[in-house]
């Protein structure tokens, strides 16, 4: 059980490190990171959630004449950024809580949707535990200082400097990964040219949603200090591979490992099985969240290592949720179809939930598939049952909108804002005329 930080404890931190300023941060619907800054004088309001923000600007929260909204800091997200302390005081940032003026905490909160899904984990007895795999391109920026999509370099999965041009970047992100408290795993240059992978330790699905809003914080801001723009787009060049964010989930009770059981089928207990059984079951729905975006669904497309199949194995990468080989307290579920793009709470919140009803009505799962899925005709996959995710954001949302327990994960409020906007997205993307159609059609007809 991690220690609690209490206001106090900020207040007299804050003041004694010469902060000046204090962003405090939350999210949209889509996962966007907002803040609103405040001087430190302005501390023990905010911590006493008295400051107030206008939630019709925000996209998926409440309309202009419902708009009043109070951030509710929470202490334990305290942090002060490392690459801003000056002469003229350092900036620290507070992730809040969003509630109504009535004190009841807001519906459209995407961190308060993880917490209920939590909660009622927790009233069986069960904390889930996430680690992210979070993958991410580094692109040169023009004259202007504006993004392009030239890499820095053309180096391969694993390669090192100097064929790595971006290992100086990501070296410093890390060292600031560890000043925020992250315990970095693992990093390394991915498949594609300027792409890169960074790995941290996993934690309770709360604090791993608050560090994967604040990783690419950190990643966008230590990136532009070198001169280069960080990308967590699904998929932004043609022909190479896209970006994923693989995420390890397991279950942990009374201090032990809940889908560990030494004598179980392949040393997986009852309760792995039937939490995988529920996540294939809503894994279409879980889609459109997990890919919220256009663009992911050109990252999940066969021949790029994404996973596209739903299925499930020990023993090869390209099933949709792959069993690491480590047992005991590494025991757990690799789900490798969600990308960085996504809403990280709304995203473990689904999961959650679908993982939960399955233990709860004994889902099970198909038997695994331990082929390479990918060298499969697809007479094969059909024999052996095996089914595609969505292909593209109206299929996804579709299915989340015939899915009544995703309904129940996210709420009315966020179930139907996301749906209205993802549609909208989804005609903008279908209505626009693409650099592909100029060329394919223009002088063709």
């Amino acid at each position: 059980m991690k220690e609690q930080v209490l206001k106090e404890d900020v207040i007299l931190a804050a003041r004694d490190e010469g902060v000046k300023f204090i962003r405090l941060q939350f999210t949209d619907i889509f996962g966007v990171l907002k803040n609103v800054a405040i001087p430190i004088d302005q501390l023990d309001k905010a911590l006493a959630g008295e400051l107030m923000f206008d939630g019709s600007s925000i996209e998926g929260f409440v309309r202009i004449e419902e708009s009043d909204m109070y951030l509710r800091p929470d202490p334990n997200t305290f942090v002060i950024f490392p690459w801003r302390s000056s002469e003229r005081g350092a900036v620290a940032r507070l992730i809040c809580d969003i509630y109504n003026p009535d004190g009841t905490p807001f519906a459209g909160d995407p961190r308060y949707i993880l917490r209920r899904a939590t909660g009622l984990a927790a009233q069986q007895g069960y904390t889930m535990h996430a680690g992210p795999e979070a993958e991410f391109f580094l692109f040169l920026v023009d004259a202007d200082g504006r993004p392009t999509t030239r890499t820095h370099d053309r180096a391969g999965y694993f390669d090192l400097a100097p064929v790595d041009l971006g290992e100086e970047a990501r070296r410093d992100i890390i060292l600031t990964l560890e000043k925020l408290g992250f315990e970095i795993e693992a990093s390394h240059h991915e498949v594609a040219p300027g792409q890169h992978e960074i790995d941290f330790k996993y934690s309770d699905a709360l604090d791993t949603a608050d560090k994967i809003v604040t990783f690419k914080f950190v990643v966008r801001a230590l990136a532009q200090k070198h001169g280069l723009h960080a990308t967590f787009m699904p998929k932004p060049v043609f022909g190479i591979n896209g970006s994923g964010m693989h995420t390890n989930l397991s279950l942990m009770k009374n201090g032990e490992n809940a889908f560990y059981q030494p004598d179980g089928p392949l040393q997986l207990s009852k309760t792995a099985y039937h939490f995988m059984g529920g996540l294939l079951k809503h894994i279409k729905a879980i889609t459109a969240l997990a890919n919220q975006t256009v663009n992911s669904y050109k990252r999940l497309v066969p021949g790029y290592e994404a996973p596209v199949y739903i299925a499930w194995s020990c023993r090869n990468r390209s099933p949709l949720i792959r069993v690491p080989a480590k047992r005991g307290m590494s025991t757990r579920l690799e789900l490798r179809s969600p990308d960085p793009s996504c809403n990280p709470y709304l995203t473990l919140a689904a999961c959650l939930q679908a993982g939960l009803e399955g233990i709860e009505q004994g889902i099970e799962p198909p038997a695994p598939c331990d082929q390479n899925i990918y060298e499969m005709s697809e007479a094969e996959r059909r024999e052996q049952g095996i089914d595609t995710l969505p292909s593209n954001l109206y299929d996804a949302v579709a299915e989340l909108e015939r899915d009544p327990v995703m309904r129940h994960a996210l709420g009315e409020h966020v179930f139907q804002r996301f749906i209205t906007a993802k549609r909208i997205e989804w005609d903008r993307y279908r209505t626009t005329v693409h650099d592909w159609e100029i060329t394919e059609y223009l002088t063709k007809f």
